[in-house]
């Protein structure tokens, strides 16, 4: 069964953001001219994933909003013959883009909020994919498509990990290849995921992203899973478990990923969105001269 399916967790509460996430949603503040949560869709798209699943709360209806047409806004822009602006904003709701949402009513951890999304996946496989982490492309094609083709090919559950500097590694899950190297593209069989480890404690410095594509058996193996870091029901548990059960791969990113949900990679990922735009990179990388 092909992976059509991608689980967004939009219920958090932004903290880290404040004052910007006091009245709008982290996932709607812009990179440059689109919300960092289109970025995300747009990302699913082109690794043919279809159906995005938001796992929301009741202060996020903005999120849905902007996936949903705007008749009104629509016809306002054909009568004024302003048709480049028409077709940017169709780019938000393009055909055969599916967006159901469902409430997560307790912020519980990362994993009750990928078990919350369970009636609208059922058994299919899907990705999970946080809605405030950035990956950047590097190559022909989208890492999550690599991702996503090597699930349909192997059936075997596969983990976005990036490199990082081993006083962050507490910041994060951390997976343990038993020293197997992992060139970016690459994939290896993952013994151990950790999450949040104690620097002297880490099996390695290999991170999770933030990209999944898991089997409908972590849902069972969620609802076996009691809290764990921060006292949470954490998805880096039920994986741990599913991998005493079948082949768990660890995918080395291509790109870098940027983490929108703080304020200094926030700045980077615009500041490398701008200097990439097809519209406004020269002039922004011609600006930036100005502030060095």
């Amino acid at each position: 069964m092909k992976v059509t399916k991608a689980v967004l967790p939009v219920a958090g509460l932004g903290t880290r953001f404040l004052p910007a996430s006091k009245a709008i949603p982290k996932e709607m503040v812009t990179v440059v001219d689109k919300p960092v949560i289109q970025y995300v869709v747009e990302e699913a798209l082109a690794a043919g994933i279809n159906e995005i699943v938001l796992v929301t709360h009741s202060s996020k209806k903005a999120i849905e909003d902007h996936f949903d047409v705007n008749y009104e806004l629509e016809a306002e822009l054909e009568r004024r013959g302003k048709d480049a602006l028409l077709e940017v904003l169709k780019q938000t709701t393009p055909p055969g883009l599916k967006v159901t949402s469902v409430r997560q009513g307790k912020a519980l951890g990362l994993g009750h909020a990928v078990a919350c999304a369970r009636p609208i996946v059922g058994d299919a496989p899907f990705a999970v994919l946080l809605p405030d982490v950035l990956v950047g492309q590097s190559g022909s094609t989208v890492d999550l498509a690599d991702m996503t083709a090597r699930f349909n090919a192997s059936g075997h559950a596969q983990i976005m990990v990036e490199p990082v500097p081993e006083e962050r590694v507490h910041q994060y899950g951390v997976v343990d290849l038993q020293g197997a190297e992992l060139v970016p593209g690459a994939v290896a069989p993952m013994q151990r995921i950790v999450e949040k480890p104690k620097r002297e404690e880490a099996p390695s410095n290999l991170s999770v992203v933030g990209r999944y594509i898991l089997p409908a058996r972590i849902f069972e193996l969620l609802d076996q899973t009691g809290p764990g870091a921060g006292n949470e029901i954490q998805l880096t548990d039920a994986i741990a478990s599913l991998l005493g059960e079948q082949t768990v791969e660890a995918y080395r990113i291509k790109g870098r990923s940027y983490d929108c949900g703080n304020k200094l990679g926030y700045l980077e990922a615009t500041l490398a969105h701008a200097a990439a735009h097809p519209e406004l990179g020269e002039d922004f990388r011609a600006l930036l001269k100005d502030y060095r």
